[in-house]
């Protein structure tokens, strides 16, 4: 018998930048578009698993590659 009220166990996803000590730039739009959702919208931190270190530098990156259109601001219906 499951104690808890049912619920299931969730790990802790880590940071992948801290992790793998990569750095997080505006040119790498492959990078980036892997935070995004389908409809364009920023991953929020609680999904993606990032630190709110690595989550505040993925968004100014992201935010400088929309302005000089490397990324669109939202994807086409």
């Amino acid at each position: 018998m499951e104690r808890g009220g049912g619920r299931l166990f969730q790990r802790r996803r880590v940071c992948r930048f801290c992790h793998d000590k990569a750095p997080i730039d505006y040119k790498d739009v492959g990078l980036l578009r892997g935070f995004l959702t389908e409809r364009g919208r920023i991953v929020p931190r609680r999904i993606s698993g990032n630190c709110m270190g690595h989550q505040r530098e993925l968004t100014i990156a992201i935010k400088r590659a929309r302005t000089i259109a490397m990324l669109a601001y939202a994807e086409e219906r």
